[in-house]
């Protein structure tokens, strides 16, 4: 295996989970539209008369990264617009630290999170994660390769939900403390 093989191998672990993030997040969302209206309105960003078209846009837009990830032929588009995507979540979490609303829910579909200066690290984490997904080629994979990128993908989807419930946790207690 050569370099150029493992910057492949890395970008498509990279981006089967940024496909598995935005898809579950996309599901939340969608799966309880009013309530993800309503974390949006909390963070204080966007007038209230543009919360619904806001929310209805970043639906759209999360389908669309699951839609170019899925697609090998696009993956880096889809995968540095998931970087974007979490750069500019990233932000408005950011504001709304700023802002102290510390008591606004996340909304980004897993274990309930408050804001805070940790989901901002995280978001920068994630969306550096999403733009390593923009360094490789799925031609370049074979297919004993794509199993192996599928399965890395998919483990560290599975270890990045058991974190953030971990910290959900942590957070739910410290809450209660």
């Amino acid at each position: 295996m050569n370099g150029g093989d493992l910057v492949s191998l890395s970008a498509g672990t990279a981006v089967v989970f940024a496909a598995l993030l935005f898809a579950r997040a996309l599901v939340h969302k969608l799966t309880d539209f009013t309530a993800f209206t309503g974390f949006l309105a909390d963070y204080g960003v966007i007038p209230e008369r543009f919360v619904t078209p806001a929310s209805t846009m970043v639906l759209v837009a999360e389908a669309g990264v699951v839609a170019l990830l899925l697609y090998p032929p696009t993956w880096s588009i889809g995968a540095a617009l998931a970087a974007l995507l979490l750069l500019g979540y990233g932000a408005a979490i950011a504001s709304a630290v700023r802002s102290g609303r510390r008591w606004v829910e996340c909304g980004c579909g897993g274990a309930v999170q408050p804001v805070s200066w940790a989901l901002v690290l995280r978001n920068a984490i994630l969306a550096a994660i999403a733009a390593l997904g923009t360094l490789g080629h799925s031609s370049a994979l074979s297919l004993g390769e794509t199993i192996a990128v599928l399965a890395a993908g998919f483990a560290v989807f599975v270890g990045y939900i058991l974190v953030e419930q971990i910290l959900g946790n942590a957070a739910h207690a410290a809450s209660r403390a």
